[in-house]
């Protein structure tokens, strides 16, 4: 086996005492958190430097993926326009370019182009840039925009005059991007969150004319967080404030900017709900006395929740997600059996059907609607082998015209086949299992396999096509997502399975499914490769403490890995916000619990699997400290010659570069890591 250069940077060991519920803990790594010390910045730099140079012999490789990758790009692509009054809008790119361009044409889609907004003109001179929106005025005369030029998800908002073409002078600073307009055509309002903490705290209600913003809400637990939303009616304009438990929404008529927002159900400990409107009712998703949610709907007089009425009853087989009040029909996107179904409804309840989709792995997901009057429903579908596809359904006839297929060049599906399958877990649990892989792969036991998962906040990791995959699926991968307890794909109980005081769930059924692909032949144990971020980075630090015997090598994208330390930090952006994800460790039962996993906690002198971590100097989700002490005491501890490097983007945040090109170069960088390991150790 090749050897690793042993020359990487040393972090230096400052012991930092931490003591709770009677428990010591030592972190001699604790002094990386000070962003502003140039200690720290020259210690990532030179992190950075050793990454480069152990990466040196596959730099032509990451070349060749890139440029793999590149070539699945249509440069000139543009997404599928939507209509809203007279108006057409859609986003395109143009060849060379990083970032999108916005724009419009009037009445009908051969006519004269309007440019909106050009991002790459924005972008110029900056590192780093992220546009949120646009948001039209309800006369589509005034165009809102949020920009955010570090990273952080702090944005500005910008305004520009359509018929004059002109920025205006008007702009609002440090937001978090979310806008909504009032009917008037004047008043917005705004989220912006803490400073320290980046929680979304605050509701403004700004005048456009005056220039002037005043305060309407801010929420004072600090495990919520505020949001604002319009519906399709454009009729109401919602306040909502949610935790990961609980929700309490308040609205106001969008003609009465200047009126007080209502509760609409005062929030209750564990009730989660969403509210949108029809020009008939009230509709609400709801989880009172329905764990998987059903859709109730009441009249505009009474929100109390004893007057809702059921649209779509509780049911333990399906989980309701989200639903569209139109004019004549309501469409539910609903889970079952880990998949999604789209669900159409006539207003009157006497039409309720789903639409058929053949496949046995998939994603079905609601498109862009802005009309509420539409007779079409506009939705997406893909797997892991065939691109997003855009379709309208005609709701009433049944029929339906595919809109867009993505292109990708230089594929071709026919080469691949994906699979479907269910692995047992250690406690009896079936988890299921999406795989791609080329057509001609035996399935005996002698593939390299890359396991994907995420496993947190009921957030489903679905079978999306992803472009990038196939230069390691061309090369002989399987390619598996591993749909673990902590998400939401098999309903509540699967999320409620792997949170808090069941989180180990999360981590056990990961490590199932990768004993279960392996014992079935799909891959060769000695070549299997795992990967994850930010949560799933958690997932990653917990899988090579628990069975690091498993995994030849490991990318862990944004590691959330000091969970103990975050945690009982009420300063880091998130936590108070999570206790009902991890459990509050000022509780010792959780404290216990918590510790008995954290990756950081756990390092233990033994050998580690080869791990490429990532992280961003700015993210505001995962501190850059976390990936970065994780990474100096798996050094200091292991036990082998494991190749363990640290990337550190020290322009960017949580999401990685903002250009499209920079993205895939971070991929194929990710890519030839693994293609590195597979070939030379």
């Amino acid at each position: 086996m090749h050897k690793p250069s042993t020359d990487f940077p040393r972090a230096e060991q400052v012991p930092h005492r931490f003591e709770k519920h009677g428990d010591v803990r030592i972190d001699k790594y604790y002094w990386l958190k000070n962003r502003e010390d140039q200690k720290v910045i020259s210690y990532l730099k030179a992190e950075n430097a050793y990454t480069d140079q152990a990466l040196a012999p596959v730099r032509s490789l990451e070349s060749t993926v890139f440029e793999e990758m590149k070539r699945r790009t249509k440069e000139d692509d543009s997404s599928v326009p939507y209509k809203k009054g007279n108006f057409y809008y859609y986003s395109r790119f143009e060849i060379g370019q990083q970032y999108p361009i916005m724009a419009r044409k009037t009445a009908s889609l051969t006519a004269h182009e309007e440019l909106l907004l050009n991002v790459n003109d924005l972008a110029k001179g900056q590192s780093y840039c992220h546009v949120s929106g646009p948001n039209m005025s309800p006369n589509q005369e005034i165009m809102a925009y949020a920009a955010d030029f570090v990273g952080r998800r702090i944005y500005d908002i910008y305004f520009k005059d359509l018929k004059s073409g002109k920025i205006l002078p008007q702009k609002i600073e440090k937001t978090t991007g979310n806008v909504v307009w009032a009917a008037d055509n004047l008043t917005l309002f705004y989220t912006q969150q803490n400073p320290e903490t980046l929680r979304s705290e605050k509701v403004f209600r700004y005048n456009l004319k005056t220039n002037t913003s005043e305060l309407v809400y801010f929420e004072k637990d600090e495990t919520f967080s505020v949001y604002v939303y319009k519906s399709l009616t454009q009729n109401y304009i919602y306040l909502g404030a949610g935790s990961t438990l609980t929700t309490e929404i308040q609205y106001l008529p969008a003609n009465e900017p200047n009126s007080k927002f209502k509760i609409f159900s005062p929030r209750e400990r564990e009730h989660e709900y969403s509210v949108t409107d029809g020009d008939d009712a009230f509709y609400i998703i709801t989880n009172k006395k329905a764990k998987n949610y059903k859709l109730v709907k009441t009249d505009f007089k009474n929100t109390d929740s004893k007057s809702w009425k059921d649209v779509i009853p509780h049911s333990d087989k399906n989980y309701i997600e989200n639903v569209i009040v139109l004019k004549n029909h309501l469409v539910v996107s609903e889970r079952r059996e880990g998949l999604t179904h789209l669900r159409v409804l006539s207003k009157d309840l006497k039409t309720n059907y789903n639409i058929p989709f053949a496949d046995k792995s998939y994603l079905a997901s609601l498109g862009s609607m802005a009309e509420y009057e539409s007779e079409i429903l506009r939705y997406e579908y893909e797997s892991m082998r065939q691109p997003e596809s855009t379709y309208d359904y005609n709701m009433t006839t049944k029929s339906q015209e595919l809109i867009k297929t993505k292109e990708v060049p230089t594929y071709n599906p026919e080469l691949y086949v994906t699979d479907r399958i269910f692995v047992k877990a250690s406690d009896g649990a079936q988890i299921p299992v999406s795989l791609v892989m080329k057509k001609d792969i035996p399935q005996n036991g002698s593939a390299p396999l890359l396991i994907y998962a995420y496993g947190s906040y009921g957030m489903n990791m679905d079978p999306w096509f992803s472009q990038g995959i196939f230069s390691l699926v061309d090369r002989g991968f399987v390619y598996a997502i591993a749909h673990i307890r902590g998400g939401s794909e098999m309903g509540r109980d699967w999320y409620d399975n792997g949170r808090v005081l069941n989180k180990k769930n999360t981590f056990t059924d990961f490590i199932a499914v990768t004993e279960g692909l392996t014992q079935k032949k799909y891959a060769d144990p000695q070549r299997v490769y795992a990967m994850g971020g930010s949560a799933g980075g958690l997932l990653m630090g917990a899988i090579i403490n628990m069975r690091p015997d498993l995994y030849k090598g490991i990318v862990a994208q944004v590691p959330f890995v000091d969970v103990i330390t975050t945690m009982l930090d009420e300063s880091i952006p998130l936590t108070t916000a999570e206790y009902d994800q991890w459990g509050n460790p000022n509780e010792k039962k959780y404290y216990d619990y918590i510790k008995s996993y954290s990756p950081y906690d756990n390092i233990e002198a033994k050998a580690y699997p080869h791990m490429l971590v990532t992280t961003g100097l700015h993210d505001s989700q995962v501190q850059y400290w976390e990936p970065a002490k994780w990474v100096a005491k798996l050094r200091e501890l292991k036990t082998n010659d494991s190749l363990i490097l640290l990337k550190t983007d020290m322009e960017a945040g949580h999401g990685g570069s903002s250009g499209r090109f920079d993205r895939m170069k971070e991929v194929a960088t990710e890519y030839a890591f693994i293609l590195m390991l597979d070939q030379k150790y």
